[in-house]
């Protein structure tokens, strides 16, 4: 009989052992029997029902094409070498492991003995690296899975000295290095780097298990043992901390190794039940606009992605309503830009053969999600290219990759984006210039780079100051009603020593117009409150308290409502140091106000586009009323 501890969640077992015991926890136990090769995502003989949900729907058809076009290109071209890019092999690792997935895949689905040696060729490569650069474990995670990924399931055809040769490059350069507690500090990590580490040491060690049993199966019940920690920050809703670009990246692995795992040995030892997991597809659609931009806060990118995830968590929840913005991604992009996703021949696994046209626009227009970095976002319709569409998030400054953000929203009506975030800045292009970007304490050299701070988002700044980074603003409440959805936080501890209170109510009105007011309260000094808003339109200020913003020959008006005296206004985005990254096209507009000791008031922002010019503005009541409406 197997232990009972084989059927507590790791969640419960979190609560009793330590994290330098996960590898004594056995999930996995010494009497556990594997099915051979290929076992890893896609079993032997799975291919068929690839196939079949391929013939049945031509976006499938599609995107099997563009994965044997894109293999086709592959053959010709030479292996990854081993280049580093400062610190990182990361761009290697990541290229490797899109080459041997699409090649591997296409040989699986095919049989075409070129996709085969081409595959072999990339295998043998990667496995004469001296090694897959420790110091920075991503490297060696992704690696480990693009080696896991070709030698298991091109393993019959393998010769007997390949498969020594690449399964040695697994154990010695990829699992064993992750022994060194030098190079395994992310198994306490609460953020991607756990996700992405355990998925890529888990795959390499069921790829050799026969090999290396014991270690294979400590390496494994680690991973199940440790993995729980990023997971347990999906609670209790689905918001993701670290914002849209890095859900498709611990997201994406963390769904690898549970479909891994669950495939393998027929269950995922309650890892997809932690609460708030599932639901996290449900954050990820609704961060999407109209316009198929996300919203972008904390280290992200502008633009949006396929997310291969999306479709293994539909189907958990059986809800494909929550691909509608992948529907939308697939429609409207041309096959070519997908096959740059190495991950997506994992599409073809976790579609389950639905129809792309049998999804559905999702019934709720609103989504708040508590958690470390609480987010509201609503809009006034799914189909609708021209509405409105507003995101807002609390949260905190010291979460993983944060941006002094807390407070921001995006803003979108009739196609534009008129109130955006400039996302992250690459990397390198800060670290090659000797600027520490990993630090989270208020005078980090991180909140010197322009992009991150507070006097560039679309939130307050007090006397010229930064948010507090040990601050947390929670959303305090929230309406969906559709004439007033809404959603309120609080901000006071962000601004902590320069205010006594702020709270931030934005609401779409009666599907027309957006509201942003903020309630503050001064301390004992006289104090100078700006309000920004970032934006990529043209802008033009035309009374002393409205601004015109015009784009692509569409209009938003700003205008502000306060007693106190503003000063309405425009800021340069020009960055400051040479280390920052250009702005063009973009500008900040505003207004400061001076506010006198020990004073409350409200700050009324009105956001309307030209296609509601004409309606009425609604009386504006207090926050405390808001989730009254």
């Amino acid at each position: 009989m197997k232990p009972k501890k084989l059927f507590l969640y790791p969640a419960v077992l979190l609560l009793f052992f330590p994290l330098g015991v996960f590898a004594q926890t056995d999930y996995i136990d010494a009497n556990q029997q594997l099915a051979g090769h290929p076992r890893i995502l896609m079993l032997k003989g799975e291919e068929a029902a690839v196939k079949k949900t391929i013939s049945l729907d031509a976006t499938w058809t599609t995107i099997q094409q563009a994965i044997l076009a894109e293999s086709e290109k592959l053959i010709s071209l030479a292996p990854v070498e081993r280049i580093k890019i400062g610190r990182r092999l990361l761009d290697k690792s990541r290229e490797a492991l899109r080459r041997l997935f699409f090649l591997s895949y296409a040989y699986r689905t095919t049989g075409e003995q070129k996709y085969f040696q081409r595959a072999e060729k990339e295998l043998l490569a990667i496995a004469a690296f001296s090694d897959w650069n420790p110091s920075h474990f991503l490297d060696v995670a992704e690696m480990t899975m693009a080696a896991a990924i070709g030698y298991d399931w091109l393993y019959d055809q393998l010769s007997p000295s390949s498969r020594a040769t690449i399964r040695e490059a697994i154990l010695k350069k990829g699992l064993e290095p992750s022994l060194d507690s030098k190079n395994n500090s992310w198994l306490k990590a609460e953020h991607n780097w756990n996700q992405v580490c355990n998925a890529g040491m888990t795959y390499g060690a069921m790829a050799i298990y026969e090999d290396q049993p014991v270690l294979a199966r400590q390496i494994i019940n680690r991973a199940i043992g440790s993995i729980v920690l990023p997971m347990k920050d999906y609670a209790p809703d689905g918001a993701y901390p670290e914002g849209y670009g890095y859900w498709g990246y611990g997201t994406g692995f963390n769904v690898l190794l549970i479909s891994a795992v669950e495939k393998l040995f027929g269950k995922d030892f309650g890892l997809s039940e932690m609460p708030g997991f599932l639901l996290t597809a449900g954050f990820m659609e609704n961060m999407t606009g109209p316009s198929g931009k996300p919203f972008n806060y904390s280290d992200a990118g502008s633009n949006g992605g396929f997310h291969p995830a999306m479709f293994w968590l539909a189907g958990k929840a059986k809800n494909p309503s929550l691909l509608w913005a992948e529907r939308s991604y697939l429609k409207n992009t041309p096959p070519g830009a997908l096959i740059k996703d190495r991950l997506l021949p994992a599409i073809m696994l976790w579609s389950g053969g639905i129809g792309i046209d049998k999804i559905t626009a999702p019934a709720a227009n609103m989504w708040v999600g508590n958690g470390k970095n609480p987010v509201a976002m609503m809009r006034t319709s799914w189909t609708d290219p021209n509405a409105i569409y507003v995101a807002m998030k609390g949260g905190s400054v010291s979460v993983n990759h944060a941006h002094m953000d807390i407070g921001s929203f995006i803003m979108e009506a009739e196609g534009v984006r008129w109130a955006m975030d400039f996302g992250m800045q690459e990397y390198e292009s800060l670290e090659s210039k000797g600027i520490n970007l990993w630090g989270r304490t208020q005078d980090a050299q991180r909140w010197t780079v322009f992009r991150y701070t507070n006097l560039v988002h679309n939130t307050l700044a007090v006397n010229n100051q930064h948010q507090d980074v040990t601050g947390f603003a929670p959303i305090t409440s929230s309406g969906n009603t559709p004439s007033f959805m809404n959603t309120v936080t609080d901000l006071s501890e962000v601004y902590k020593g320069a205010l006594v209170k702020s709270n931030r109510g934005i609401a779409i009105v009666n599907k027309s117009y957006v509201l942003v007011r903020d309630e503050i309260e001064t301390e004992n000094k006289e104090s100078t409150i700006r309000w920004t808003m970032l934006t990529p339109a043209t802008v033009k200020i035309i009374d002393t308290n409205k601004a015109e913003l015009t784009k692509d020959g569409k209009t938003l008006i700003l205008t502000v409502q306060t007693p106190a005296k503003i000063t309405m206004k425009t800021w340069s985005t020009d960055p400051p140091h040479n280390y920052d990254a250009p702005n063009p096209g973009t500008t900040l507009v505003g207004f400061e106000v001076i506010l006198p000791a020990k004073t409350k008031t409200a700050l009324n922002v009105t956001l309307v586009p030209g296609n509601a010019v004409n309606k009425a503005i609604k009386k504006i009541a207090p926050l405390q009323n808001w989730n009254n409406k």
